[in-house]
């Protein structure tokens, strides 16, 4: 193992993450905010370059890495930004607890978006707005944002993006790392700018607009006011919103396409056209089944497209409280929040292209039960899918749900209401932020004793990097020599 390796890069990934804490300072002193929350972004900012610039300057002797070591890059980073992160919170005192800081560090950085604040009235701008970057940054991936804007690029960054790009990937977007980073985070970037601007044109505040774009290109979800998007009781937002939402969980290799004059290539993909397609009939079904408890069946649209969006993009927007909804759009909001976005985006989830897969497995399956002499294979996007492939997703879909259900069993230790502990890991492992019951739209995961709060922080981090990059510290070999 190249332990020299992994040790700078890590810490150089950590004196990075610190130096965007430049930023929120800068919204604190705009906004004039107290001396407490300046130091406690100057400290926790200090502290991470002490602890991480020696290690950063090792002249490593050897850049050569297998995968576990970018694996072991990639969580460890994760866990560390969320620790650090959390710094600032717990310093300004705006959140007591370090458990509770790192919980909501952990969830902006996932962009899961669940908290525990139970009032944002008292949260100061420059920690709002820390929230709301940490999404931003996280969804496409601090790790990627490293390798577009850092010069040193080294054969550790291609295993590390590996491990850190949402879905199974099926194609890059260019032969080399660096560009393809860069390209990911021009696109990002663009698209939330235009984000902004139809917000503000919308009626929404400067500062309230960035903050929620930042939340919906991550697909993050955490809002700026208590009651989420609902409190702006403004159909032009919401729809803004759904359609924001809809768009960054989208496969980004489809914007390229786009991009470079292939339009017609990237219209046909499979995985876009079923992602839309569930998005109607979920819509139509929820909004058919809520309709009853509206004044109109355009309310009921309203509501019902704006959660469908904000669920299965993992964004964790609300508008309306779906808890106290029928059991038939529960259930389907439930089914939304494993699906997911698709590959590739910033959306959460297993995946649509995962449920493609395993859905014509199972139909192939069924086939040669009928006639088990009859040789079949998957065809995704017209080709025919390889079998290593095909067999990775199915178990990572296996491995997928017997962690899910362990992790059912762990968090209902101390809950009683069986809802809660299940759509909260639900909600956490497929970070998506809401789930039911007490930790529905209007919840928060404040009531949780502070060892699931750990828990489901460590969840969090597993679901957004797809399990293997954190599985892989817990497995004794992984740090044997090699």
């Amino acid at each position: 193992m190249n332990r020299q390796m992994i040790l700078a890069t890590v810490s150089r990934i950590m004196i990075f993450f610190a130096s965007l804490m430049l930023i929120p300072i800068g919204v604190g002193l705009y906004y004039g905010e107290g001396s407490i929350t300046f130091f406690a972004f100057l400290k926790a900012m200090i502290l991470t370059f002490l602890v991480f610039l020696p290690f950063s300057l090792i002249k490593v002797k050897s850049t050569f890495i297998y995968i576990k070591e970018g694996f072991i890059i990639t969580s460890v980073s994760w866990l560390l930004m969320a620790f650090f992160g959390s710094l600032p919170m717990y310093f300004s005192r705006q959140i007591p607890s370090l458990v509770d800081a790192f919980f909501e560090m952990a969830s902006g950085l996932t962009t899961t978006g669940a908290s525990i604040i139970t009032d944002l009235d008292k949260i100061s701008n420059s920690v709002l707005f820390w929230r709301s970057f940490s999404h931003f940054i996280g969804g496409m991936g601090v790790l990627v944002l490293a390798l577009a804007v850092l010069p040193e690029i080294t054969p550790t960054s291609v295993q590390a993006m590996k491990a850190e790009v949402p879905g199974p990937q099926f194609g890059k977007i260019l032969p080399k790392i660096k560009s393809s980073a860069r390209t990911l985070y021009i696109i990002y970037i663009v698209l939330t700018l235009i984000l902004i601007i139809a917000l503000v044109l919308a009626g929404m505040p400067v500062f309230e607009s960035i903050n929620h774009a930042f939340a919906t290109a991550g697909t993050g979800g955490f809002g700026m006011k208590n009651g989420s998007v609902a409190y702006y009781q403004s159909p032009t937002i919401e729809l803004i919103l759904s359609i924001g939402m809809l768009v960054f969980g989208v496969n980004f290799n489809i914007y390229y396409m786009i991009l470079i004059g292939r339009a017609k290539d990237a219209f046909k993909s499979e995985e876009l056209r079923v992602y839309l397609s569930i998005v109607a009939l979920s819509t139509l079904l929820i909004s058919l089944n809520i309709y009853k408890h509206y004044t109109s069946y355009l309310n009921a649209l309203r509501d019902g497209f704006f959660a469908v969006s904000s669920i299965i993009t993992t964004t964790g927007f609300a508008t309306a409280d779906f808890n106290a909804w029928p059991a038939f759009s529960k259930w389907i909001l439930l089914l939304l929040m494993f699906i997911g976005g698709c590959a590739g985006s910033t959306a959460g989830g297993l995946k649509v292209t995962r449920i493609i897969v395993a859905g014509k497995a199972g139909l192939n399956e069924i086939k040669k039960s009928i006639n088990p002499t009859r040789k079949l294979s998957i065809r995704y996007d017209g080709k025919s899918l390889d079998k290593s492939t095909e067999r990775n997703i199915l178990r990572y879909l296996v491995l997928y749900f017997l962690i899910f259900g362990l992790c059912v069993l762990i968090v209902s230790i101390n809950v009683k209401d069986l809802m809660t502990s299940f759509t909260a890991v639900i909600a956490t492992f497929n970070n998506v932020g809401p789930g039911l019951e007490i930790v529905g739209p209007i919840g928060s995961y404040a009531f949780f004793p502070n060892f699931n709060k750990i828990i489901l922080s460590l969840i969090m981090i597993m679901g957004r990097l797809e399990l293997m990059p954190l599985l892989v510290l817990f497995y004794s070999e992984t740090w044997r020599l090699n």
